[in-house]
């Protein structure tokens, strides 16, 4: 889906149309992305009532779904949680134009093409807020017939994907599964068409890793060729759905799909949630960054064991304040929510992300706790 036509998706003319998560169907019916009504902001025995609307990495999906279902049970139902997974891109540019009132984004914003500055403008010249939700492996999944994994290293995989490697019983490939019985078929790389923050880390990967990928990490793939699907359901999809397939996506949605064990120092890591926290625990913060922006710079060349590199780091992007008060305590409600114990908790049970380290969550709820109205 593209931004122009997500955009119309906020029109209360086709609010219907937009994509539901959990129990809620997602669309903001009016220009304001809270219910500000006479009743919204009214809290009752439950806590807070109205409906809050996000969008964003769709890789955030399986989580937010949890997410939505859990802050609406501590509100007694009073509340609807809308969130549309339309892709980083598109919910960061949705959040920047004031059309939800948060974004969901697995890539930290920057001013390549003036995010950072239009979000700090959206959020009436304050630093955006930017706290880490969601740690989770992208896992390289493929489906060729009688082979049900493989170990492949990061040159290896960054020709694959540059359509440098066309055939599966390529020299590369055999060489580091001597067990496997390889078929002599064409290799279809598969990547996101949207813009997309599991392609910027996956070329970010590619990038630092190998030798071979001369590429910009981009929220759109760089490479022409292969075949380009929507949103991580559809980069899924043409996997499970083709012959000779391969791509990349949240490894929480991947299914029954067989996946590649990444080269990692001396040895093959798989994906797995406690290899990607590992990762993340270990990388630097961002450089120059405001006091509520918690970007950081994953370390894609560790060789630490067990370690796994392909991993996003997912953010939830907000404002520091809201004119409306009762988008205000939605928003700092829903958020405290998500990085609490408690909410990263569920999204480890439906999603099978890494949980926030203790010091990381500590940190993420100071931030989100003085969002207020003003």
């Amino acid at each position: 889906m593209n931004r122009t036509s997500f955009r119309k998706l906020l029109a209360p003319s086709v609010a219907v149309l937009a994509l539901s998560i959990s129990l809620t169907a997602c669309g903001a019916g009016n220009e304001s992305s809270a219910d500000t009504g006479s009743d919204s902001s009214s809290e009752t025995s439950g806590g807070l009532s109205g409906d809050l609307n996000g969008a964003g990495a769709s890789s955030q999906e399986k989580a937010q779904g949890a997410w939505a279902t859990g802050f609406q049970g501590m509100n007694d139902g009073n509340v609807t949680v809308n969130y549309d997974p339309v892709g980083s891109g598109d919910g960061r540019t949705n959040f920047i134009e004031g059309g939800t009132s948060f974004a969901g984004s697995d890539s930290y914003l920057t001013d390549d093409e003036g995010e950072l500055s239009g979000a700090k403008e959206r959020c009436a010249g304050q630093d955006p807020i930017e706290v880490p939700a969601y740690v989770s492996p992208i896992a390289v999944a493929f489906n060729v017939e009688g082979v049900d994994a493989l170990n492949l290293d990061a040159d290896t995989i960054a020709m694959i994907f540059d359509n440098k490697i066309t055939n599966w019983n390529d020299k590369a490939i055999a060489d580091q599964n001597p067990d496997a019985t390889l078929p002599d078929l064409a290799i279809t790389p598969v990547h996101r068409s949207d813009d997309s923050g599991t392609t910027k880390n996956f070329t970010d990967y590619l990038g630092k890793a190998s030798t071979s990928w001369s590429y910009e990490a981009e929220d759109a793939f760089p490479v022409k060729g292969g075949e380009a699907a929507e949103g991580t359901s559809g980069v899924v999809a043409a996997i499970s759905g083709g012959k000779g397939t391969i791509g990349y996506a949240d490894e929480s949605q991947v299914g029954d799909l067989s996946v590649v064990s990444v080269k990692v120092g001396e040895e093959y890591v798989a994906p797995s949630a406690e290899g990607a926290a590992k990762v993340v625990e270990t990388s630097p913060a961002a450089e120059g960054r405001a006091d509520v922006d918690m970007a950081v710079d994953i370390d894609r060349t560790t060789t630490e064991s067990g370690a796994y590199p392909v991993v996003l780091l997912s953010y939830l992007i907000a404002c520091q304040t809201y004119e409306d008060q009762a988008e205000a305590d939605l928003v700092k409600g829903y958020l405290s929510y998500i990085v609490s114990d408690e909410g990263q908790q569920a999204a480890s049970q439906e999603a099978g992300s890494a949980p926030l380290s203790s010091s990381v969550a500590e940190k993420a709820q100071s931030i989100v706790d003085a969002i207020t109205a003003g």
